[in-house]
């Protein structure tokens, strides 16, 4: 929470979380105002424990964590426009 607390004003941040304890910092990360990554390299496991069979499964639970907390989940165009990044060709 400190470290949040010293960022710039309108500072894009997330939380990496390794292993079991991801779906824990995910929450809190959007709780602050956050953003969270997930994947297979970091986590194999899913919040019930059963193993996650592809990225795909990761980032749908991810998503429905987001929208549990009060957060929404950026369209792939709002994450460019945020991040202010070119559109792909």
């Amino acid at each position: 929470m400190q470290q949040v607390d010293l960022l710039p004003a309108h500072s894009h941040w997330q939380v990496i979380g390794i292993g079991n304890k991801q779906w824990k910092l995910a929450a809190a990360a959007v709780s602050m105002g956050g953003n969270v990554r997930v994947g297979l390299e970091d986590n194999l496991y899913l919040p019930t424990g059963e193993l996650a069979q592809s990225n795909g499964d990761l980032v749908a639970k991810a998503a429905e964590l987001v929208r549990l907390v009060g957060g929404e989940v950026a369209t792939i165009a709002e994450a460019r426009t945020m991040l202010q990044l070119e559109k792909l060709n």
